[in-house]
């Protein structure tokens, strides 16, 4: 029989886009199986978290929230405009984008 996973060895992804021309805000969120940690801690590791994003302007553009947490604890936390959703941003948006139907943030 399986053992029920530890709170500590969960790895969960949330993406939240806010913004655009209807204001409307949709989240998706993904929790990889244990086999695919690595897939995705790669894609996380890739996203330049510390550095500061560049600014970028324009009306009824989208914001994005990206949170990583593992265990009970966010270990990565970024916001960022459209324009800055690029390069490693981008490939991490857009596999939590593809692995979890969008839903409703609380």
């Amino acid at each position: 029989m399986p053992q029920p996973e530890a709170a500590d060895d969960r790895l969960v992804i949330v993406v939240v886009r806010s913004g655009g021309i209807a204001g409307l805000t949709k989240q998706w969120r993904t929790e990889p199986e244990p086999d695919r940690r690595p897939h995705w801690r790669e894609l996380v590791e890739k996203c330049p978290w510390d550095a500061s994003p560049s600014a970028s302007s324009g009306a009824d553009r989208f914001q994005w929230r990206i949170e990583v947490l593992e265990g009970d604890s966010a270990v990565h936390r970024a916001q960022l405009t459209d324009g800055q959703v690029a390069g490693p941003w981008r490939a991490l948006v857009d596999e939590v984008r593809q692995s979890a139907a969008p839903s409703r943030p609380r």
